[in-house]
């Protein structure tokens, strides 16, 4: 395969990386629609597109902060969701059926991680935030999802802040983490 042949797609992963600091920049909603539809090409068994995408910005971002803060027993506005002018809540909207579960919330991740290639590769800063109040109920009312419904995390959206030094990527090993079938290994040896 030659480089070319990946070169975009590989290109964008290696050059990917989190900001957790972000500007005030962020892409329109015409902007972001045109990105969810290159995203939502992800590999999906059944065509089933078992996920939405929930775009929060200006006081949605504060009503969030109080959801969270509800979720964990305190009063006021958690902080955290106005570090960035816009979130894009995740959501897997299980499908019942012969496709598990676990795989639905797989093509929604999918879609997730497409969306913070797309949106990094037209210059804006991007992170993924998740933790355990994902799926607490006030969180879960605050974002209107079914009982057919779970929340993955947020991708924080902003532009990307001039830096004095380049960012640091720290390379993957592929060989690592590739491994073959433990019983091809055994049948190459028999012959």
């Amino acid at each position: 395969m030659t480089a070319a042949a990946v070169g975009g797609a590989r290109a964008a992963m290696l050059a990917r990386r989190s900001l957790s600091k972000v500007t005030d920049d962020a892409p329109t909603h015409d902007e972001l629609v045109e990105l969810v539809s290159a995203a939502g090409r992800v590999a999906d068994h059944k065509e089933l597109k078992p996920w939405r995408l929930i775009e929060i910005r200006g006081d949605d971002r504060v009503a969030l902060g109080r959801a969270i803060a509800k979720a964990e027993g305190k009063k006021g506005v958690y902080s955290k969701p106005l570090r960035a002018p816009l979130l894009i809540a995740i959501v897997a909207s299980v499908r019942r059926g012969k496709v598990p579960v676990w795989e639905q919330e797989a093509v929604a991740s999918g879609v997730a991680h497409a969306l913070s290639l797309l949106l990094d590769e037209a210059g804006y800063g991007v992170f993924w935030r998740t933790g355990g109040h994902t799926r607490h109920r006030a969180v879960a009312k605050a974002h209107g999802l079914t009982k057919d419904e779970v929340l993955l995390g947020w991708l924080y959206v902003g532009g990307k802040p001039t830096r004095s030094r380049p960012l640091r990527r720290k390379a993957v090993d592929g060989a690592k983490f590739l491994s073959a079938l433990p019983a091809g290994k055994k049948a190459k040896k028999k012959a």
